[in-house]
């Protein structure tokens, strides 16, 4: 589900279950993780770049997987993700084509730089499924957008265009071709060329000390209110809604 290739200098990640729009299962959450984990301590690595097989960067949980094994603890595999990307210490670079739905979305705020394609897709889709957002989003989201800003997209997860996502910095670019890898392929390749020791330090700049603390500090925040809520009967109706193809009721639940 997970294919990874290592080619002068960059490792390049490809979410591949295109049938599912490379919706993510436990089994492919923990194969992420490792494959992030090799890539950032291996000496030949000097960019990582990631992006989804077929007209999807990814739909976000698969329901099915996600019901049959819930979250349900702090070591879940999806929190030990957000944990890896957040403590990387090599560029890491995205490649959006088609949607990127929740953890779809959620993870590129821990990439260094994202390039979208101009039909890309990008929805926070939490409280409509009686949820919270995950991965520091609503550290990082208002730091970028506002909070007004924020609120609107994180309330009501409505999607956001490649072009609302540039404007607001969440995207570096939006490609008119029509892929947006490779011209992230061309940024990665540049990136190559440049000196390691002074490329890793900069993003140390950016992203360690209280900023790093913070969002680290802000996923375990996010994950317990995250496994509450999902045991919550509002979540239970949204989940089994959305798998029964129907608007979901929320009257009378919290």
């Amino acid at each position: 589900m997970i294919n990874h290739h290592l080619s002068d200098g960059i490792l390049k990640i490809l979410l591949n279950r295109s049938e599912k729009k490379n919706a993510f299962t436990n089994a492919m959450y923990r194969e992420l993780t490792q494959t992030l984990f090799d890539g950032d301590q291996n000496p030949q690595v000097k960019v990582m770049l990631i992006s989804g097989a077929g007209n999807a960067f990814s739909a976000g949980n698969d329901i099915v997987d996600f019901m049959q094994s819930p979250i349900t603890h702090e070591d879940a595999p999806p929190i030990n993700l957000l944990k890896a990307l957040a403590g990387l210490t090599k560029p890491l670079i995205a490649a959006v084509d088609g949607v990127a739905v929740g953890i779809g979305a959620t993870l590129l705020f821990h990439c260094d730089l994202v390039y979208a394609q101009k039909n890309a897709r990008f929805i926070f889709p939490f409280v409509s499924l009686g949820l919270v957002p995950e991965g520091a989003v609503s550290l990082l989201l208002p730091r970028l957008a506002g909070h007004q800003k924020a609120s609107e997209i994180l309330l009501f997860g409505e999607p956001i265009s490649a072009d609302e996502a540039h404007q607001i910095g969440f995207v570096n670019k939006v490609i008119s071709e029509p892929s947006a890898l490779p011209y992230a392929e061309q940024r990665a390749k540049k990136l190559t060329t440049l000196s390691s020791g002074s490329v890793s330090r900069t993003k140390s700049l950016l992203k360690e000390g209280e900023l790093k603390a913070a969002v680290l500090n802000q996923i375990d925040i996010e994950g317990k209110h995250f496994i509450d809520r999902l045991h919550s009967p509002a979540a239970k109706e949204a989940l089994t809604s959305f798998l029964e193809k129907r608007t979901p009721n929320f009257d009378g639940l919290d």
